[in-house]
């Protein structure tokens, strides 16, 4: 009960984000988000967080140690990722967050930020992504070529994990239909994808400022 209690609360988390970020995005239009966009977010976040979470789990549960570079990997490599954008678009450092706040104090907030998106994005994908090189240390842009390699990837680490859970899987698991569990962890990702696709094909509230539609846009990725 504690369990689904906690799931529900995050998910509810990611959708109130998904519509923060979506109002901050555009912030010069007037934005109304119908029920349908609601329970699309609500399934996507669902499936996505439980599935991410289950595999972890399924993962720590046979190969203890290993779990601890997955995790220490994923978080370094997103908490580094936006450090590298800043490093190669050479932009000057951000002096405006606070003016109460040193050039150290301002270096301690953006790490804390950056920890903080790491964290997120180790479970889903962010629905605000960071910019240090733009004022508002936000992506306004919606870029479909990075969330395309995210769940590429995510994907097929989720795979791997499951792989190497069946291979080390211990008498523990003798009751259980282990392929049958694996499928159902992959089919569920993919039905967390399924409906981010719905949300932005047909009930983002501005999806008529898109550039393309989302299937050409993740075709043209």
């Amino acid at each position: 009960i504690f369990m689904i209690l906690s799931l529900l609360s995050i998910v509810y988390g990611a959708l109130r984000c998904n519509i923060l970020a979506i109002r901050i995005k555009y912030d010069d239009y007037d934005v109304h988000v119908k029920p349908a966009a609601y329970l699309c977010i609500f399934l996507w976040r669902s499936f996505e967080i439980a599935t991410r979470v289950t595999v972890l789990v399924l993962f720590g549960s046979v190969l203890r140690i290993w779990v601890f570079l997955v995790v220490l990997l994923n978080f370094l490599g997103f908490c580094l990722y936006p450090w590298v954008l800043f490093w190669r678009s050479k932009s000057p450092f951000p002096e405006n967050i606070e003016k109460e706040l040193s050039r150290v104090g301002t270096t301690i907030v953006l790490c804390l930020l950056t920890f903080l998106y790491a964290g997120i994005n180790m479970f889903c994908w962010s629905a605000a992504q960071v910019e240090l090189s733009d004022p508002d240390l936000i992506s306004k842009s919606q870029n479909w070529y990075r969330m395309t390699v995210y769940y590429i990837v995510r994907l097929m680490e989720n795979a791997f994990l499951l792989l190497m859970w069946y291979i080390y899987r211990t008498d523990f698991y003798l009751y259980v239909c282990a392929p049958m569990l694996v499928l159902q962890l992959l089919i569920g990702y993919c039905m967390g994808i399924f409906f981010m696709l719905v949300f932005y094909q047909f009930c983002h509230p501005c999806k008529k400022l898109f550039s393309s539609s989302v299937t050409e846009a993740f075709l043209s990725c």
